[in-house]
C-alpha cells in the first residue's frame, strides 16, 4: 500500500476526491497537487488526457512511478517514508492547540508558503484533521493529515513560522496528530526529504522509523 501511497489513497479511503476512471488518477486541483498511475508499468492509452491542462505540473510520489504518456518528468527528488514504530508519549494539553478549519484556510495557505509553496490547497484540509497554535490571532504552528489509505493515514503539513521555531510547537502537534491516527487503529507515515537529516532525527525521536525511499517526480503535461 504505501510504495504507491497516492493510488491507493485515490483508490480506497479518498477515492471521493478521485478525478480519472482508468489507470490514471489525479486529486483535484485545489484538493492536492499529486498524480499517480496504477503501476509500474506504462500506460498504454493516453488516459490522462482529460485530466490536466497543457503545462500544468503534478507530483507523482511511488516506489518507481512512471508517467503516463503525454508527460513529461521536470524534476525528480528522493523522498524518506517513514512509519510511526511506537507512541511517544502523550500530545501536550493546552487550550492554545485547536482544531483548525475552512475558516482558517486563507492562514494554512500563508504558513505553508514559507515552508512549502505549492504543496497546500484552498482543499487540502478536506483530506483531514489539521491542528494549529495561534499568537495574537496569528496562525504560528500547524500540523495535520493529508493521504488516507487503507490501514493507513499521512501526518503532512508541518509548519512553524520562522519567528516561533524552537518552542516546541512542532513536536507537540505532530505528537498530536499522531494520537488521532492511532487511536483510529491506523497506521501514521509521514515523507521528509532525503538530505533533511535534521527532520528525520527529529521523526525518530518521535517514533518514526525509515521504511524506505520513493522518488517524488514533478511531471508537466505537454
Amino acid at each position: 500500500m504505501l510504495d504507491n501511497p497516492v493510488w491507493n489513497a485515490l483508490t480506497t479511503r479518498h477515492a471521493g476526491f478521485a478525478l480519472g476512471d482508468g489507470r490514471v488518477k489525479r486529486y483535484p486541483a485545489d484538493v492536492a497537487p499529486f498524480l499517480a498511475t496504477a503501476g509500474t508499468e506504462a500506460v498504454v492509452d493516453d488516459e490522462s488526457a482529460d485530466l490536466a491542462t497543457p503545462g500544468e505540473t503534478l507530483y507523482m510520489m511511488a516506489a518507481a512511478p512512471t508517467p503516463p504518456p503525454g508527460w513529461e518528468v521536470d524534476r525528480r527528488v528522493l523522498l524518506r517514508q517513514m512509519v510511526c514504530g511506537r507512541r511517544v508519549g502523550a500530545p501536550a494539553a493546552g487550550e492554545d492547540c485547536i482544531v483548525l478549519g475552512r475558516a482558517d484556510a486563507a492562514d494554512m495557505l500563508e504558513l505553508t508558503a514559507l515552508a512549502f509553496p505549492g504543496f497546500f490547497r484552498p482543499r487540502t484540509i478536506e483530506m483531514g484533521t489539521y491542528f494549529g497554535v495561534r499568537r495574537e490571532g496569528e496562525l504560528v504552528a500547524m500540523a495535520g493529515q493529508r493521504l488516507f489509505l487503507d490501514g493507513h493515514r499521512e501526518v503532512s503539513g508541518v509548519c512553524t513560522h520562522p519567528d516561533h521555531r524552537g518552542r516546541g510547537l512542532a513536536r507537540r502537534l505532530i505528537l498530536r496528530v499522531v494520537a488521532e491516527i492511532l487511536d483510529q487503529g491506523l497506521t501514521p507515515f509521514l515523507h521528509v526529504g532525503s538530505d533533511n537529516d535534521g527532520a528525520r532525527a527529529t521523526y525518530e525521536k518521535l517514533g518514526f522509523v525509515v521504511r524506505r525511499d520513493l522518488s517524488l517526480l514533478l511531471v508537466r503535461r505537454v
